[in-house]
């Protein structure tokens, strides 16, 4: 049945826009449902439910009309609403598909059907307004207004219910851009609502007498409602200067929104708009300001979003300080002391001063939001900074007054303790707050009865400690789910704080008190601070303190890492891990597709009885654990059975059309339909290899034992008990169909195994015939089918078989000799004595027809039965079909509600944002060789030679004869082929269309009678495979017709038209394809690759939007959804909605989801980005995962169902294994403990599946706003939990995922998710879920997400405090002075701990834990020394770089930015200068920093005498120098290649030199990149260029610190030798000056004076030195070590140059500035490229270099040598 009859051809651009009354019902296209004509003989029109609802739509008859349309009959509520309301005619057609579907689909889920079939049942429509409403009435609730919904006590409640609901929808389906303000949208539903009721109410219009009706007018909608508010957005954005203006200084979405979370918005809008308010004016003075939170960049966000942490943090700190300065080896026993009792009171003080340096922060940054209408806001303020003040004060004067009446009493009199009394009572009143809130988490309902309930007195009771919200209420979970997480943090913090006490800082106690002990030092410099050690102090405890306040993250780690592998040894992960056992337990996995797969006909009520439950537990666990015979069930149905066989045969079919099995491989994998009359089931080939053969061996060495004995060892392998069982009736059944029937020869055959079956079944078959001619009877039967699959048979040889095994079977294999009288008599003789002599079985062959490919088919699987000796444990051998096969098989015995019916199953859509990425490699593309003569084909046919080879085969069984063919006749599947195994559009939505395709078996399978399921499968059989391509023909010429790409199976074949139906109504694909319009217009390929696949996958609906130009100069933009009609064979399109102004305002991904997202249908929506796929096994899983959203977990049902991902790059290289390994423990291990037990899993992957209609009316599934939210993603996490949603994680499903490969393409994505992560940290978002969130939930919160970058900053902060602290030490003198300090155990601490946080342990630990848990602990450490052994702790410690640097310069400066990674493949060397340009900043600059400081340290140290105690100390951090510096060269393909070298230097220096200019790009000019990379410095505020320059001082450290170190000084410590040195300083930049200057002027004209200058200038140099020789204390070493000290403080001055460039750049300082920061680049490249160059030079490095870059991939048969040298060959 086609689904997709038309009567024109396709709908014109003129038809967006205006609400017109709609066309002729036969001029419509229509995009799922033919809503327009339900005459229309359309397979889902058959459904009563879809009638009912369309009918229920229809009900307008009694509606007033409006005065200034005609009304036709054919009209329904939808088109009246956009008559009054000036909704667009699309609008209304795409909404009214969409109610309509949706309203069909939930009749079609309910429990038991309805009493009337053709009428809507009311219960659908309100549970639906209920659910759509719901944020509405809240709102409503929330600003204390009366909900404009008039329901109760009404005779026509059920359409007004629809009018509502219909209205809600045409609003938000034409809003734009305002959808991600749901509260905006809220608003004007409000007053729609109230005019929509005037109009059913007939209220008289006071203007006009008449009964009223709203004023919209022509798209009134839009022009009057949505454009005035889009334009204010617009605005904003344009005055933001693309986001890079400060966040304070202009309005976002969120600012826009929540400007209607106040009542103010009434009075301040109006209804209708008045256009004339402040909000719509541009005038800064007059304009509205931001509403709710102003994010403000600086770094003090972390603390004061997360203050409680920080709080807990310091005070625990101070105590520890307090209790280990006592000295006592147990801190109990410093307790008992009462003087360490009262000085521990001191926290108190600390506390309040603490909560004043909170309130201070809050006014400091939140000042902009008080006015007069806030000025409450602003009095909270200055009472919390006054309370807090006073507290601290409070506190100070008791605590003085405890010391006080102590010393004066000389002893803890009953005064002074009655002092402390008073004390503790201010502090009982002090943490009263804390006290309440610890009783409301104990008892979490109250908390959120409180938070949900709007009463002003409960406002007023919480005023002080929050601004009242919206969102954020009622975030508390219920009491078991507080139990789990409360208790994992109570572990991590008794670890972490005993772990600080002990190891960090009781060690630095004696230190520090043997410092104060002896202040006099001789120090090596001038002292500014005198002769006291307190600096050393500083520089002893602040490496501790910084380790102290990170290492929770590690605790964390360790915790979640293991509770996640206890999580999944509960969830069953990992059970089956290989095929190997998966052959073990294949008869309980089909049994297990039965049980969790198929639906269970007698389940009509969705809610499961205790009994139920527990009877699905015990089935489970027996098919978990192999009990019972669960799987006989499928043997006794022959139903069940061939069911089993479609699913299991189109699984295998996917993998053959996937070409990831071979043609051979799917015979020994599929499972055939039974026939032959075999009495088992027909287990796959793999599993029954060698089966016989060791039946057959058993049988052969019986000696005198019964037959019962015998069987029931066969038996107790079922395999082997079928393969006997198969093979015997197989025999049987062959045999009589080779003799013909009806002769002698064939009642014989007949007689001999009735004979035989008679023995066995009275137990003597053992007893009656020698079991050793077995073996000889098997040899004959072997030879026989070789016989009959020749393509010539040769008569002759097969009557010589035949007799012989007649010979055998009836003369010798019998014990008693029977003679031929006694034969002839049990009819195993012939009766004719010349047929005796030799002619037996001479006329009586008959062989079946040549073409018959079933039989030859049935032949080959006997065949294999008989012969394997193997038990084929590489059946499959590619990797990953065996992955894919153990995790589905081990999915089914994991826990997963059961799967309804398709027709009650939950509809679901999936949307996936598309810009302008690759949808198809081109011929070129795949032909295109790089630099080493590498094509993109080469490259993959070697990553993936078994899957080259399997496709050239298909290819050879679908018509081609040539190999060259490939690229004329075949190349469209070449390329396709190539594009599924790249990061295409083409892969996803070949995954994405698997449901489509699921779906559609799912659907016959439950509608087909047994018969039809019997039949079917005959049917299937006896016209063989699609993808059989083995000596038999094809599925006959239609099929061979049809693509395997199209998703077209075998059970097509059996489809009545249905099937299509039911799947499109319950799932729909869109691409939002954003540019699409543009391609076609301007002839772009990828459009025509688009179209390709909208004509191959009928599920498949493009979004894109279109820019229609005016003649005024005007252009008009639309969101359009177009399809590919198979019967006009041509793109039609489907809905044209005008928007009102461009569509990107914000980011450009959400902004392209949310145009897209109203074309999307279902009731849950999966987000699926396009470098991801998907597998068909998995898609038959989509039905249980959607029954989750009807299960409660916690208090709550999930909103965001989070789904498990496969990185699908991993053997790419070894930086893709690295990468794929780091990515699967987050989005397994990970993301599992964040569901549970902590309950705090966000939305981070793209294949979440969304409750669509809960976040259609709360702003959508991503988050816009220009640079704050540029990781959109996960604000749609954060938007959930703010807003009450719960977000689960389930492992039974997996989704394909793309990750870069290639260290630059890594880093780019680690810079762009750092730098999101830096934006997250000012967010309101991050704020509010800081400060709403109970204590522990916050905790994981924290170090989840911004927490984890943040510490991975502090990490690195900490070896630059600790390099610059021992520095320090050893040039001041104070290290020669204080040997005892680099022997205290705390340096030992630190040392440990950096070594391994450098080592990767964040990621490591989990990520070993995880491939235990699911591979086997010995595959874990294998993989692990592995990856170590291919350098992956270099590539992790350089990408914890690259996270520091984006996460910090982003919350400093600002910066963030979408950065496009290419996901393409790396097969190409990068040059040193786009290394350099990527970082230079990030890496390069900082390795050589911390390398001077560690060889200005090795130099002036007296440490660096004691080689172990210097390695100890910095073995670590030159690990780190050495990483940061070599990882991008040893990660690039030919990094040591001399010559590449070579040339690479050569480019670095004509890069370095090119003079730039305006329209120069920076991939050709050193200065133009220059610029570039200090553009944040121009956007950064006060305090950023503030910090930037106190952080730019550390460089004239090594100045001063060195100068006194020169044997010129003589020892002297005088100020004047610093200042001295400074002269030194400025003649040496005068004399660069001054050749420059020559330089410019002289060099070339007058090349001789230039020449001159430079004689003078060494001349000068020489003189002076020499005499520095002749009459100072000056030696040549001096020389060097000067440059240690005046290079580092060139690059000082020129850093703190650029901070101030505003001011220079205007005078003719900045040129030299400019000049000189080319030469320290020239000299970073230098000292950079030097050990590149000498590794290079020395042998043998370049192979070592591939090895590790590309191990995985030799692993698997790649050349990787002749890849690198370019000596390919192309075998084609």
């Amino acid at each position: 049945m086609n689904l997709r009859q038309r009567s024109i051809p396709t709908r014109t651009r003129s038809r967006g826009g205006a609400y017109a009354p709609p066309e002729p019902v036969s001029a419509e296209v229509y995009n799922i449902i033919p809503i327009h004509d339900l005459l229309t003989d359309h397979p889902s029109l058959r459904c009563v439910e879809v009638r009912a609802a369309a009918a229920a739509l229809r009900s307008a008859g009694d509606l007033r009309k409006p005065s200034f349309m005609v009304w036709h009959n054919h009209m329904d509520i939808l088109d009246w609403l956009g008559m009054f309301f000036g909704f667009q005619n699309d609008n209304v057609r795409n909404q009214r598909e969409h109610l309509v579907l949706h309203l069909a689909n939930s009749l079609m889920s309910r429990p038991s059907p309805p009493k009337d079939a053709e009428s809507l049942d009311p219960t659908v429509v309100r549970d639906f307004r209920k659910k759509l409403l719901k944020n509405y009435t809240s709102w409503c609730s929330y600003l204390g207004r009366k909900s404009q919904l008039w329901l109760s006590n009404r005779r026509d409640a059920a359409r007004r219910e629809l009018l509502y609901v219909s209205l809600y929808l045409l609003i938000w389906g034409e809003s734009a851009n305002l959808r991600f303000c749901p509260e905006c949208i809220c608003y004007i539903f409000h007053h729609m609502a109230i005019e929509l009721n005037q109009i059913l109410e007939n209220y008289i219009d006071d203007n006009t007498g008449r009964p009223f009706e709203p004023s919209y007018g022509t798209n009134g909608f839009l022009i009057r409602v949505v454009t005035p508010i889009y334009n204010v957005i617009k605005w904003e954005e344009e005055s933001s200067k693309n986001g890079t203006k400060p966040h304070s200084a202009w309005r976002n979405y969120d600012d826009i929104n929540e400007f209607f979370w106040s009542r103010k918005c009434f009075r301040r809008l109006g209804w209708p708009i008045n256009r004339d308010r402040n909000f719509f004016s541009t005038d800064k003075s007059k304009k509205v300001g931001k509403t709710g939170f102003v994010e403000q960049r600086s770094f003090w966000n972390v603390y004061r979003s997360f203050d409680r942490l920080w709080v807990m943090l310091i005070l625990f700190l101070q105590a520890f300080v307090i209790v280990a300065w006592e000295g006592e080896k147990n801190p109990w026993k410093a307790l008992e002391n009462r003087d360490v009792q009262v000085e521990l009171l001191t926290i108190f003080i600390t506390w309040g001063a603490l909560r004043f340096f909170q309130s201070v922060l809050d006014a400091g940054t939140q000042y902009s939001l008080v006015s007069r209408e806030t000025r409450l806001l602003g009095v909270r303020m200055v009472l919390k900074s006054v309370v807090a003040i006073t507290w601290t004060i409070v506190f100070g004067v008791f605590y003085w007054r405890i010391w006080s009446q102590k010393n004066s009493d000389g002893r803890w009199s009953d005064a002074a303790n009655g002092r402390i009394i008073t004390f503790l009572e201010a502090a009982f009143v002090f943490i009263i707050p804390e006290l309440l809130a610890l009783a409301l988490f104990i008892i979490p309902w109250v908390r959120i009865c409180l938070e949900e309930t709007n009463w002003k007195i409960l406002y007023l009771l919480t005023w002080w400690f929050h601004t009242r919200t919206f969102v954020g209420r009622g975030l508390r979970e219920g009491l078991i789910t507080n139990l789990k997480y409360s208790l994992f943090w109570i572990a991590v913090l008794a670890s972490k704080f005993s772990f600080s006490y002990f190891f960090q800082i009781k060690p630095l106690v004696a230190p520090t008190k043997l410092l104060l002990a002896n202040p006099v030092v001789t120090y090596t410099w001038h002292e500014f601070f005198g002769k006291a050690n307190r600096t050393a102090i500083v520089v002893l405890w602040v490496p501790v303190l910084l380790i102290y306040l990170m290492d929770l993250q590690i605790w964390y780690a360790i915790f979640s890492s293991f509770v996640g592998a206890v999580n999944g040894l509960f969830l069953h992960l990992g059970e089956i891990r290989n095929i190997e056992q998966l052959r073990l337990r294949f008869q309980f996995f089909a049994s297990a597709i039965q049980f969790n797969i198929m639906p269970e006909e007698q389940m009509s009520n969705t809610k499961l009885s205790l009994v139920k439950k527990l009877r699905d537990g015990i089935h489970r666990f027996k098919l978990r654990y192999g009990l019972g015979r669960v799987y006989k069930k499928l043997e006794s149905s022959q139903v069940e059975a061939n069911r089993f066989a479609l699913i299991w045969n189109e699984i295998i079919i996917t993998f053959r059309e996937e070409d990831l099995i071979s043609d051979a491989e799917h015979e020994l994998l599929e499972l055939p339909p039974n026939c032959w009359d075999i009495k088992v089931i027909r287990w796959p080939c793999f599993l029954l290899c060698n089966e016989l053969l060791l039946a057959l061996s058993q049988a052969a060495d019986v000696t005198g034992e019964s037959d019962r004995w015998l069987w029931s060892k066969i038996c107790k392998n079922e395999y082997r008990r079928c393969a006997v069982v198969e093979a015997y009736d197989s025999i049987k059944y062959l045999l009589l169909l080779v003799v013909k029937c009806g002769t002698e020869e064939n009642s014989i055959i007949e007689n001999l195994f009735r004979e035989i079956e008679e023995y066995i079944r009275i137990g003597k078959f053992t007893v009656m015939y020698k079991m050793t001619l077995l073996l000889q009877i098997h040899a004959k039967l072997i030879y026989l089918i070789k016989l009959l699959l020749r393509p010539k048979k040769d008569h002759c040889e097969v009557v010589n078989v035949l007799q012989a095994l007649y010979e055998l079977s009836v003369r010798e294999f019998s014990r008693e000799k029977r003679s031929i009288r006694v034969l002839r008599l049990a009819g195993l003789a012939p009766l004719s004595p010349a047929t005796d002599a030799g002619l037996l079985f001479d006329n009586a062959v008959e062989f079946p027809d040549a073409e018959d490919a079933v039989f030859c088919r049935h032949l080959r699987r006997l065949l294999t039965i008989l012969t394997s000796k193997d038990s084929m444990h590489n059946v499959p051998k590619n990797l990953e079909a065996r992955r894919r096969l153990a995790f589905f098989s081990n999915s089914l015995f994991m826990n997963m509600p059961h799967a309804p019916l398709v027709e009650k199953m939950v509809p679901f859509s999936i949307l996936t944002p598309y810009y302008d990425e690759e949808v198809m490699y081109g011929k070129e593309m795949l032909r295109n060789e790089n630099e080493d003569g590498i094509s993109t084909l080469f490259y993959l046919q070697k990553i993936y030679a078994d899957e080259w080879e399997n496709f050239i085969e298909r290819m050879h069984g679908e018509g081609m004869e040539d190999d060259s063919e490939i690229w004329s006749t075949k190349s469209r599947d070449l390329r396709l082929w190539a594009s599924y195994r790249g990061q295409t559009l083409s892969r996803t939505v070949r995954g994405m269309m698997y449901y489509f395709r699921a779906l559609k078996m799912l659907t016959f399978l439950e509608k087909a009678s047994e018969i039809e399921i019997e039949n079917g499968s005959q049917q299937l059989a006896s016209h063989g495979s699609l993808s059989s391509g083995l000596d038999g023909p094809h599925l006959g010429k239609a099929a061979a017709a049809k693509k395997l790409n199209r998703g077209v199976s075998s059970v097509n074949l059996l489809f009545k038209g249905h099937e299509y139906a039911s799947a499109l109504m319950k799932f729909t694909y869109v691409v939002a394809c954003q540019l699409y319009g543009l391609q076609k217009m301007s002839g772009d390929s990828r459009a025509e690759e688009i179209l390709y696949l909208m004509k191959n996958n009928e599920a498949l609906r493009v979004a894109y939007v279109d820019e229609v130009h005016s003649g005024r100069e005007e252009v008009e933009y639309h969101s359009v959804l177009v399809k590919y009609d198979d019967e006009l064979q041509k793109e039609v399109e489907i809905y044209r909605i005008r928007l009102p102004g461009p569509l990107k305002l914000g980011e450009g991904k959400p902004e392209n989801q949310n145009h897209a997202i109203i074309f999307t249908r279902g009731d849950a929506v999966q987000t699926i980005d396009m470098n991801q796929d998907n597998y068909y096994e998995e898609a038959l899983k989509m039905r249980n995962l959607l029954e989750e959203f009807k299960t409660y977990y916690g208090i709550r049902k999930p909103t965001i169902l989070g789904v498990r991902e496969n990185v699908v790059t991993g053997s790419v290289s070894s930086l893709a294994w690295f990468m794929s390994a780091q990515e699967t423990s987050f989005v397994t291990l990970g993301q599992r403990v964040l569901a549970n037990p902590l309950k705090i899993r966000m939305h981070y992957g793209h294949p979440d599946v969304f409750d669509r209609f809960w976040f259609l009316t709360r702003g959508g599934i991503s988050k816009a706003s220009r640079v704050i939210n540029i990781s959109e993603d996960i604000f749609a996490g954060f938007n959930c939990t703010l807003r009450g949603g719960n977000v689960t994680h389930h492992e039974y499903i997996q989704v394909g995922k793309g990750r870069d490969v290639g260290l630059n393409q890594i880093s780019m994505f680690e810079a762009k998710v750092a730098s999101g992560n830096g934006e997250q940290v000012l967010s309101r978002d991050v704020y509010r879920l800081g400060h709403r969130l109970d204590f522990f939930r916050m905790l994981s919160f924290y170090y989840s997400s911004v927490g984890f970058y943040f510490n991975t900053m502090v990490v690195v902060l900490t070896v630059y405090t600790f390099l610059w602290g021992r520095l320090y030490l050893a040039l001041s003198g104070v290290e020669a002075s204080r040997h005892s300090l680099t022997n205290n155990k705390a340096l030992g601490a630190i040392l440990n701990q950096q070594f391994i946080i450098q080592l990767g342990f964040f990621t490591a630990l989990p990520m070993v834990v995880e491939n235990s848990l699911e591979h086997g602990f010995i595959q874990a450490v294998y993989d692990f020394l592995t990856m170590q052994l291919q350098l992956a702790s270099i590539f992790y410690t350089f990408s914890m770089g690259t996270r520091t640097h984006f996460f910090g310069r982003t919350i400093l400066h600002g910066g963030a930015k979408y950065r496009a990674t290419g996901r393409g493949f790396v097969v190409e060397h990068k040059s040193f200068a786009e290394n350099y340009r990527l970082y230079a900043r990030s890496h390069f600059v900082k390795g050589v920093e911390l390398g001077v400081v560690l060889i200005v340290y090795a130099s002036q140290s007296g440490m660096a005498t004691n080689t172990l105690v210097y390695i100890a100390m910095a073995i670590s951090s030159w690990f780190l120098v050495v990483s940061w510096i070599m990882a991008p060269f040893v990660f690039n393909p030919s990094g040591f290649d001399w010559l590449k070298t070579v040339y690479d230097f050569e480019d670095f220096m004509n890069w370095i030199w090119y003079s730039g200019g305006v329209f120069v790009k920076a991939e050709k000019s050193w200065e133009t990149w220059w610029y570039e990379e200090q553009d944040h410095l121009r956007t950064t505020g006060l305090w950023g260029k503030l910090l930037e320059m106190i952080l730019d001082i550390r460089f004239f450290f090594f100045q001063y610190g060195v100068v006194y170190r020169l044997k010129i000084t003589g020892g002297n410590t005088s100020i004047a030798v610093y200042l001295l040195s400074w002269i030194i300083m400025i003649v040496a930049v005068g004399i660069y000056i001054i050749i420059s200057y020559a330089r410019d002027k002289y060099s070339a004209t007058q090349h001789i004076y230039y020449r001159l200058v430079q004689l003078l200038v060494i001349v000068v140099t020489v003189l002076v030195i020499v005499l520095l020789l002749k009459f100072t204390q000056f030696i040549f070493l001096d020389l060097i070590t000067s440059l240690l000290a005046f290079i580092p403080t060139g690059w000082g001055l020129i850093s703190i140059a650029l901070v101030l460039r505003p001011f220079l750049q205007s005078t003719v300082v900045w040129d030299t500035v400019v000049s000189l920061a080319r030469l320290y680049d020239l000299l970073f490249g230098i000292i950079i490229l030097a050990p590149v160059a000498l590794l290079s030079w020395m042998p043998g490095f370049q192979a070592m270099q591939t090895r590790i870059l590309f191990n995985e991939a030799f692993s698997r048969g790649l050349q990787i040598s002749r890849i690198l040298t370019g000596k390919k060959n192309i075998d084609m």
